[in-house]
Order: C-alpha cells, then structure tokens, then sequence
C-alpha cells in the first residue's frame, strides 16, 4: 500500500495515512461482473432496492438482489456516441418516480457534437424495463469542438430541481473560456425545473435567470469536469468534484440554502493553485475548494463520491467518499471544528474507480473499470 502524507494550504484538506489495510474500516464486496466501463449507480427511491447501473456504450441494467436481469432497463445504444470519455454519462430518477416513474439521462449524441439531457417513463407493464418511446429531449448542448470534459453528474436537490454538471468543452486551458463566461453552458452546473413546463423551466431563483447575455439554467460556475455530484440526504449539501489539469484535483461545497452563483475558478485556478492557462492581471474572487489533492504518485482524476449516511460502516458516518481514478486510492474526508476538511486513504486498489452509488439505505458501491464489476462497500471483517 502507498504510503500518504501530506499538507496543503490551510483552510483545505490534511490526508493522512490509513496505516495497514487491516485498519481499514471498510472492505469490498462484489456485487455485480459483466459491467462494461460503468459510469453511473443509481437506486429509483421506489423502495425496490433494486440498482440500475449504467454502461458507456449506452445500457441501463438492473441489479435486483443479487443478480443482473438479462433484459436491460434501457438500451440506447444507437443513439450514443462511446468513444474516449464520451458516452451515456449519468442518470437519475425522479423524486417521485414511484408515481409518475420518470427518470433522465445524461449521453453524447452520435455525431459526437453536441450532449444531450433526456428523458423517459418506465414502461407501464414491465416494472425493469424502461419505455423508448416515451424519449423526450429536455437540452441539447454543442460540444463540437473536443471529445473531452464532458461531465455528467446528474442529481435531483432538496429543492426538487435537476442539477446537471457540464464540463468546459475540452482541451488544454480551456481554449474558448467557457468556464468563466456566462452565456453558455459549458463548464458550469445547471439546475433545472423539470415539472412545471415543458421540457423544462428555469427557476426564478436561479443567480443569473434575470443577467442580460447570461444562460438561466446557470447555478454555479468555472468548473473545468465536473465528473460527479452528489447531495448530503441528510442536511442537503451539496458536492462537486471536479477533475483538475496538471496541478490540483478538487471537491468543491455549497451548503444547503445556497442561493447558488459561485465561481470554482477555472480556467485560472485549478483548486487553489494559479495553472499555466492564468494571464497576469486575472486575479479575481472565487470559491476554493474543501478538498484538494496534487499529481504526486500517479494521481490524475478525482471521482467524486458521497456523503456516507448508511449504518453498516460507523466509522464512515458522516464522512465524503471519493477516490482517485488512475491509483485506485478511495479516501474519506470530514471537517474539524473549524471546517478544514482532513481526508484519509481508506482503500488502495489495482482497478481504475470510475463512479460511486448509494443505495436506499445510504449504503455506498463503487465502479470498477478495469474488470468490470460493482463492489459495495461493507465492513471489514464481515457484519
């Protein structure tokens, strides 16, 4: 196991070492194989405890109990683009699916210039199979230019929007400034009404719906990739983690009741650090982040997890999960009394970590990429 320790700058994150794996308070079950580069784990809040777990190239299965059903939930393979990080990217249900069994997809359109957010209603006379007919397209958002920073965090608020996370559009240094420049979508989270209009309203509440020039659907912004959001079921609070350049890997915070407009920095700052892409004179305010970590000993691409709020794993209660993609490092973070996150490396694993789930019971799973399978996270030494 790789040794950790180091320090950033006050007011962010202190990781240290988890020590011997054996003092791991967490181990890894696998609860699924066959699961081809997953990208998203997700429960429908129906009280079925079933899983959906989505696939790059453009599947939805369902894991019910302990077996993968052989018809897939969703199959939209032939409206998907999967190539490099471009692909079906994320999904959520409804808050009220159990009534009006919507849910949204997040995925890049076969032509490979634009992402889509769409929306469907499972099929009225088979519970794990989604209706394809009923597609409708709520966004569509031109991504011509690169096939990278995509995002695709997807996630339904306290407040009963949508949040969606979108990445700058790709490249180095993000080369058309999207990340700062409001008037278009790239590098920014959205949140979206989804209910009172179709095939979306903007929320009044929103900080810019009223800005002349600026896009509505704008929450926050200067994100570079946003890849994974999630919000505390318990108090609200939400989570960004956005994958960083060549400096700094970041978790950014808003707190619940949030009246939204902040600015992460991008393309000047990755986390804290000013990047190469920084012109002198750019100096501004920004939002730094409660969690950043560097490149040092692989390390390349945050994947944001949750907040654990289940039962099964106490030392864990109240603690954000996320890991790095490239190491397989899985780290726990929380706040001391003076809000300085310190993160701690709970598991160090040989499989590249592409997403984090959380089941009904605030339970957390994670994505293996490299083969393909689902792990849940249990205690160590069994129950």
């Amino acid at each position: 196991m790789r040794f950790l320790s180091w320090l950033l700058t006050v007011g962010l994150a202190m990781i240290l070492p988890a020590g011997t794996e054996g003092q791991s308070p967490a181990a890894l079950e696998v609860v699924a194989a066959g699961i081809t580069a997953p990208t998203d784990i997700r429960h429908a809040g129906d009280g079925s405890q079933r899983l959906f777990l989505v696939q790059q190239e453009g599947l939805i299965r369902v894991l019910d109990g302990n077996r993968i059903l052989p018809t897939p939930f969703l199959d939209m393979r032939s409206q998907v683009l999967n190539r490099g990080e471009q692909g079906l990217l994320g999904l959520a249900f409804h808050p009220n699916y159990r009534v009006n069994g919507r849910f949204f997809v997040y995925f890049t359109a076969p032509d490979g210039q634009s992402n889509v957010l769409a929306r469907f209603n499972v099929s009225r006379d088979a519970l794990n199979v989604a209706d394809p007919a009923s597609q409708v397209v709520l966004l569509t958002i031109p991504h011509e230019h690169f096939e990278n920073h995509n995002g695709g965090g997807l996630a339904f608020g306290p407040d009963g929007f949508l949040y969606l996370s979108v990445g700058d559009g790709g490249s180095a240094c993000d080369p058309f400034a999207n990340g700062q420049n409001r008037g278009v979508l790239l590098g920014k989270l959205l949140r979206l009404d989804v209910d009172s209009a179709e095939p979306y309203a903007v929320p009044p509440t929103n900080p810019f719906a009223d800005e002349p020039g600026a896009r509505g659907e704008i929450w926050a912004y200067g994100l570079r990739n946003p890849w994974r959001i999630s919000f505390d079921r318990l108090t609200g609070d939400l989570f960004i983690a956005d994958v960083g350049q060549n400096l700094r890997e970041e978790v950014n915070f808003q707190a619940a009741g949030s009246a939204g407009g902040a600015n992460y920095g991008w393309r000047f700052y990755e986390g804290t650090a000013r990047n190469t892409c920084a012109v002198p004179g750019t100096d501004f305010p920004f939002v730094p982040p409660i969690i950043e970590y560097d490149h040092v000993l692989g390390r390349c691409s945050v994947t944001g997890g949750y907040l654990y709020s289940g039962a099964a794993i106490p030392a864990l209660i109240g603690r954000y999960l996320y890991a790095d993609f490239c190491t397989g490092e899985i780290f726990s973070a929380a706040p001391d009394a003076n809000g300085v996150w310190t993160s701690t490396l709970l598991r160090d694993e040989a499989f590249f970590i592409t997403t984090f789930g959380e089941d009904e019971q605030g339970e957390l799973y994670l994505g293996d990429a490299t083969n393909g399978r689902i792990l849940k996270l249990v205690p160590a030494g069994g129950l």
